[in-house]
């Protein structure tokens, strides 16, 4: 079975460093894809994949309460919309079956732009977790990395990347 790590951008891939220093996880047999930010971005790049193939989604989230540098390993993931609610399908993720020790579970909230403000607690926010989730992937694992509580400037400073 095929196996991939996704990721948004070139920037995350010191993540995998972080990964197996701090977490114990080792996913050097696996190939390496940088999808661009965002949900279109997914969509193109990942639509051709098999869906049985085995997918790592390891990148930086934000978090209204929890601390910098807490790893959090995705339960749930489900679109944020605050202000509406609407049903949807439940997007569960796959486990890492004891693999990795050291961090959060929780669920994850995807987002179209950055969130800047949030009353939702012990979860992360992304902009693509969401959409890998909905293409219909049988093995999907996440393990996302707070970068920052909420706050661009945080995020770019830490990252360099989506201005």
């Amino acid at each position: 079975m095929a196996k991939y790590i996704i990721m948004a951008e070139d920037g995350e891939r010191v993540l995998l460093d972080k990964a197996r220093e701090q977490l114990g996880l080792d996913l050097s047999d696996a190939t390496l894809l940088y999808t661009g930010v965002g949900a279109i971005n997914i969509i193109r790049s990942l639509q051709n994949l098999d869906r049985d193939a085995e997918l790592y989604n390891i990148g930086y989230a934000g978090s209204a309460n929890f601390d910098l540098g807490t790893w959090v390993e995705v339960t749930e993931v489900r679109l944020n919309h605050p202000n509406v609610t609407y049903k949807e399908p439940e997007l569960k993720i796959s486990n890492f079956k004891s693999q990795i020790s050291n961090c959060r579970q929780a669920i994850c909230y995807s987002n179209t732009d950055f969130v800047l403000a949030s009353d939702y607690r012990d979860c992360v926010f992304d902009m693509e977790l969401a959409y890998i989730a909905a293409l219909g992937f049988k093995n999907l694992h996440s393990l996302k990395y707070v970068s920052d509580n909420l706050s661009l400037h945080a995020y770019h400073d830490l990252t360099h990347g989506v201005e």
